[in-house]
């Protein structure tokens, strides 16, 4: 009984520093928040540069080279066609360094935009949450390689329109089915 309720009490405690690191939640309808940070080749990505040009899909995942993460950037890569015709933008967000993030799109050939938001302000921005971020140890071409995450977030996704609103949310996402459900909802609205 006393190992039940401890248990409930560290969940409650975990789930309120999630939620109180993860910032304001945004809203079909609001405004979406403007940011920039580093692109897994090293550049400056900035949000503006498409804001009322594109459609701009913006998913954040826990951790490169992962299972549901792999999955769920492979997708994306898979599509990308059927996206560029939607006239979208993807980009992937999370708390991994550029090396990560460079070495994670190598691995799976992605032909999308990976961005690194190692201290978690971005996804604070989008009212994602996040927790302590970590290592992992992936071997590439017979290459041992440490990815290094500062934060880890949820797996969320957003649509932002061409209006610069959140158009669509997602916070219960599917990581194989991401792709679909955001191209459909892109194509029907």
């Amino acid at each position: 009984m006393k190992l039940k309720i401890l248990s409930f009490v560290l969940f409650t405690v975990i789930s309120v520093i999630a939620f109180t690191q993860s910032g304001a939640t945004l809203s079909v309808g609001d405004k979406a928040p403007v940011f920039k940070t580093l692109a897994d080749d090293g550049s400056m990505w900035n949000v503006k540069d498409f804001l009322g040009k594109k459609n701009i899909v913006v998913y954040f995942y826990p951790a490169a080279m992962t299972g549901g993460c792999t999955k769920q950037a492979c997708a994306y890569r898979d599509m990308k066609t059927e996206i560029d015709e939607a006239d979208a933008v993807v980009v992937g967000v999370s708390g991994d360094n550029v090396e990560g993030l460079k070495l994670f799109k190598k691995a799976e050939d992605l032909n999308f935009t990976l961005l690194s938001d190692e201290s978690g302000e971005i996804a604070k921005k989008f009212g994602v949450p996040i927790r302590d971020g970590g290592k992992i140890t992936r071997e590439v071409g017979g290459e041992s390689f440490d990815l290094v995450r500062g934060v880890t977030t949820n797996r969320w996704t957003f649509i932002i329109d061409k209006k610069g609103k959140i158009a669509y949310k997602d916070e219960q996402v599917n990581a194989e089915k991401d792709t679909e459900q955001v191209l459909e909802f892109i194509k029907n609205n």
